[in-house]
């Protein structure tokens, strides 16, 4: 069950715009806002208030508004599940490396995509996973990003059993 925005929401100033867009654009600055709170010590709160405030009402060059719900949800449940989130991302790395040797942001993106794929089970894995996709090409080149798709495909075959099978994902059936 996903989680809910706090409900001091402020209006979005730009509303507007293709919904992928705003939700992609939300990911990444919840990778950001996660990795603030990892390198600071912050409050997951007050981050999720600052970004609120000074970057999800920058839509700017014409962007839409990143999708300020979705933003709020994925850090405040990356940020209270952190230790579960992490014990289910260290069993996947390879068998001599350790959560702490990756890089800071990948970390962030990580706890982000697999926080989706443990407590938004309304967005199914493959979205959610393309998603990551995105975002980590904001960050890395494609040798880290190919990383992202094995680890959060790797990832949503333990989480999300009943939806993606051990051979990949299984068609919905509606």
């Amino acid at each position: 069950m996903m989680a809910d925005a706090p409900a001091d929401k402020p209006p979005m100033d730009n509303p507007t715009g293709r919904k992928g867009e705003r939700r992609t654009a939300a990911r990444r600055l919840a990778v950001q806002a996660l990795y603030q709170i990892e390198m600071s010590s912050a409050d997951a709160a007050d981050v999720i208030k600052e970004f609120r405030a000074h970057r999800l009402t920058e839509a700017g060059s014409g962007k839409s508004a990143p999708d300020a719900k979705l933003f709020a949800a994925v850090v405040a449940t990356a940020a209270t599940r952190q230790a579960e989130i992490d014990a289910l991302i260290t069993p996947a790395l390879a068998e001599d490396w350790k959560l702490e040797r990756l890089d800071a942001v990948m970390r962030a993106l990580l706890r982000a995509g697999v926080a989706e794929l443990v407590d938004f089970t309304d967005t199914p894995a493959r979205v959610i996973i393309d998603e990551y996709m995105h975002v980590a090409h904001a960050f890395f080149p494609a040798k880290e990003t190919g990383f992202v798709n094995g680890m959060l495909d790797r990832l949503a075959r333990g989480v999300r059993a009943g939806e993606v099978g051990s051979d990949g994902f299984r068609q919905a059936e509606r």
